[in-house]
């Protein structure tokens, strides 16, 4: 739960990619269980390196469980706090023409792209494979801040939220990601000259950030330039959703920082 098992992404590392290619190993959005056998980098505990260790974990959540991921989500997370538009497969209700689309920055200009993972899948792809909205994100994201009871309804306790609002990767620091295909992600630098740290499964800014962002706050992203904070201290949260390639976009990166900026200039 806090990337630092060894595992990596093709996207950010290149030995992946060529060990991918002398194997014949499919990539992970492909959701084939052979995606998950790339080796490890380095030995567990030794740094930290964003991978596949949330795929594994929802291979772990199934064998305790007996179910599988989505039934799982579904009678724990999404049915109790009624996250109806949230799925591994999109419903027929929550299909529109721009649904399965994504955009593509070439050249500056924006092109088109298919953008969908299997309608059947090997495995159910825990580190990144659902559909949802920004409303049913964002109550995820407040069943967080109101420490895990949300409307009424538990789906955590208080002391599990704690738990994983604390650093737990300390001395390790969150490195400078730099990209290995360059057509899906740019190089990623996350709060520059600030220490970071990692919960379980957030990214943690140890110092409060310009946007007004407290510290200890956590955070995230996907791939497509969506990104989320949960400020635990100010009990405010935010969700900002694109579909455009590639990762960490300046235009979304900066559209995304005036949004977050202005959140905390309405709370003021």
């Amino acid at each position: 739960m806090t990337h630092t098992a060894g595992f990596a992404y093709e996207i950010w590392r290149p030995e992946i990619a060529q060990y991918q290619s002398a194997t014949n190993t499919p990539g992970i959005t492909t959701c084939e269980n052979a995606a998950l056998t790339t080796p490890l980098l380095f030995d567990p505990g030794d740094r930290w390196e964003y991978g596949i260790s949330i795929d594994w974990i929802g291979k772990m959540v199934e064998t305790v469980s007996g179910q599988k991921l989505d039934r799982y989500f579904e009678d724990n997370i999404f049915g109790p706090l009624g996250m109806n538009d949230t799925a591994f497969k999109i419903s027929p209700s929550m299909r529109s023409p721009a649904g399965e689309r994504a955009s593509a920055r070439r050249e500056g200009a924006l092109a088109p792209i298919e953008f969908a993972l299997p309608e059947e899948p090997e495995f159910l792809m825990g580190g990144g494979g659902l559909y949802g909205t920004a409303r049913d994100y964002l109550t995820f994201t407040q069943m967080i801040v109101q420490g895990g009871t949300l409307s009424g309804v538990q789906v955590l306790r208080r002391e599990t939220v704690d738990l994983m609002a604390q650093n737990h990767i300390a001395p390790l620091d969150i490195p400078y990601m730099k990209t290995a295909a360059p057509g899906l992600s740019n190089d990623v630098d996350l709060f520059p000259g600030m220490r970071k740290g990692w919960g379980l499964s957030f990214l943690i800014n140890t110092q409060d950030a310009p946007t007004g962002r407290s510290a200890g706050s956590l955070a995230w992203a996907g791939l497509a330039n969506t990104y989320f904070w949960i400020d635990r201290t100010k009990r405010v949260s935010g969700v900002f959703l694109s579909q455009l390639l590639p990762f960490y976009d300046k235009t979304a990166i900066d559209l995304f920082g005036k949004f977050e900026t202005e959140v905390y200039r309405a709370l003021s």
